[in-house]
């Protein structure tokens, strides 16, 4: 059973105090108005943020241009908790750069591996195993939008027992699914609507990309998920095409969300 964020903020969970002080929220003494303060913002903000987790039908499939437009579209936060190989640079440095001059805010990743690999496969070569608790523990504290970014799909394993559906359900996110169209994306993309139907998790819809003929109708139709955009096929994924394309479907998102 997949326990959620929100018991973890009451039993053992840890604060950031200024200077990058840690603080656990059960300590009962001596009385600290500073803890105080932060202990009343994880229990009253972090509820109530609005979470949105991309995941999508496989690797390198478009999650992360989607989630910077979403977050230009929204005006919304970034967090990629777990990134897994940065030789050519992190999704989050690839999504600072296109958004630049907004309010937008990278928050940096809980667990930053440098093998290009299955994350529970690059954690364990640096002696490291990924907890789903501590990345409840991390979650940045803000009162607006939080997009998410997944490693992979659904079911990537963060360790040997966790995938990244229990890292949804604990976080406890809504999930905007990402479709590419190519030549096996209807299976792709049917078995990802039945993992979520299976598991329970709450589906906004669907976000597909790419220009291989096209399998939209289709797959909005047997997985019973709407369509909430199509984003056409770029060589250059620029600013100037996240900011158009956040414009355009900035009017859409609001029937979804």
């Amino acid at each position: 059973m997949v326990q959620r964020c929100s018991a973890f903020l009451s039993t053992g969970r840890v604060s950031n105090l200024p200077g990058g002080r840690r603080k656990s929220l059960t300590t009962p003494s001596p009385p600290n108005y500073i803890f105080i303060y932060f202990a009343h913002a994880f229990t009253r903000i972090h509820p109530h943020m609005n979470k949105i987790f991309i995941t999508g039908i496989g690797t390198s499939i478009g999650k992360t241009v989607v989630a910077t437009i979403l977050a230009r579209a929204l005006g919304a936060d970034y967090w990629k908790p777990v990134q897994a190989g940065y030789e050519d640079g992190t999704d989050s440095e690839w999504v600072r750069s296109k958004l630049a001059g907004t309010p937008s805010v990278i928050h940096p990743e809980v667990y930053k591996l440098k093998l290009p690999a299955s994350p529970h496969i690059a954690a364990r070569e640096e002696g490291v195993t990924i907890s789903v608790k501590k990345i409840c523990e991390h979650i940045p504290i803000i009162n607006r939008t939080l997009i998410i970014e997944g490693a992979g799909g659904l079911m990537v394993p963060l360790n040997e027992k966790e995938f990244v559906s229990d890292l949804i359900l604990a976080l406890e996110a809504k999930v905007i699914l990402v479709s590419r169209n190519y030549l096996g994306s209807i299976n792709h993309s049917l078995l990802t609507a039945r993992v979520c139907k299976e598991l329970k998790i709450p589906v906004i819809g669907w976000i597909f990309n790419d220009h291989y003929l096209n399998y939209e109708a289709e797959i909005v139709q047997w997985s019973n998920f709407p369509r909430i955009a199509s984003i056409p096929y770029t060589e250059n994924t620029n600013g100037i095409f996240i900011n158009s394309q956040a414009a355009a479907i900035s009017s859409q998102l609001k029937d979804f969300l």
